[in-house]
């Protein structure tokens, strides 16, 4: 119920309620919303108030619109809060979707320089490369190699990452305690390889993601992900001290 005595504008009343609809699954993607006089009529609200309202969904990328056809809910892109440490599988549940991980590959080598650079390790040493697809409602969303140090996470198995979650198992089974973690993004351009692995066309923008998960001053984990642009989207919210 819009309530005229409330700090919030009328607008945004009614477009929380239709952003509630929408994650409520009342509404789903592709489904036609009510008409601007509908709305008006349900909420006896005037035509301003309720165009406000639509073309502030429209500007956040709830809805869109067709000519003639009326004003659809738009594909959810999946939001990442960027000032916390984060679970890939735990996030998309948040935002409704179905997590899939498909472990590619996952083996053990020895750390070439680029390698050793990014863990600040020597040159040699052995480390676990993680080749991971992450899907979301079965859609491709996320083509990540995760590299680790072997001597932090003895015996580490690709049957221990197909039972449960690589933090958890960092977590739980190793005693690790995440102190921070940095992260660095950029734009590219899908290559034919990843493009194949994404199921996009090649040349599609992607956001490159590195992190790198520090357990006090040593980096345990080093990660570089290739992240479909159309389809997903990083968040920060800014609060004053």
């Amino acid at each position: 119920m819009l309530v005229g005595s409330s700090k919030s504008p009328l607008y945004y009343q009614l477009a929380e309620i239709i952003i509630d609809e929408i994650k409520d699954k009342n509404l789903k993607e592709n489904d036609r919303i009510l008409t601007e006089r509908e709305y008006c009529e349900k909420y006896n609200l005037s035509r301003a108030t309720v165009r406000q309202a639509i073309a502030y969904l429209e500007k956040k990328g709830y809805i869109y619109k067709i000519q003639g056809c009326g004003t659809f809910v738009s594909s959810r892109m999946m939001k990442q809060k960027l000032l916390k440490f984060y679970s890939f599988t735990e996030e998309m549940k948040k935002q409704g979707k179905v997590p899939e991980s498909k472990i590619l590959s996952f083996k053990e080598k020895k750390a070439d320089e680029k390698i050793s650079k990014e863990l600040n390790i020597d040159i040699g040493e052995k480390v676990f490369e993680l080749v991971r697809l992450r899907l979301a409602d079965g859609e491709e969303i996320m083509y990540e190699k995760t590299y680790m140090p072997c001597k932090k996470m003895p015996d580490l198995s690709k049957k221990d990452l197909l039972k449960n979650p690589l933090y958890d198992i960092l977590e739980n089974r190793y005693k690790l305690i995440f102190s921070k973690a940095l992260e660095r993004f950029s734009v590219l351009s899908a290559d034919q390889k990843t493009a194949e692995i994404l199921n996009i066309p090649k040349g599609s923008p992607l956001i490159k993601l590195q992190r790198w998960t520090y357990t006090g001053i040593e980096i345990v984990e080093y990660t570089v992900s290739s992240v479909r642009g159309d389809s997903f989207e990083f968040e920060v919210e800014l609060e004053e001290n």
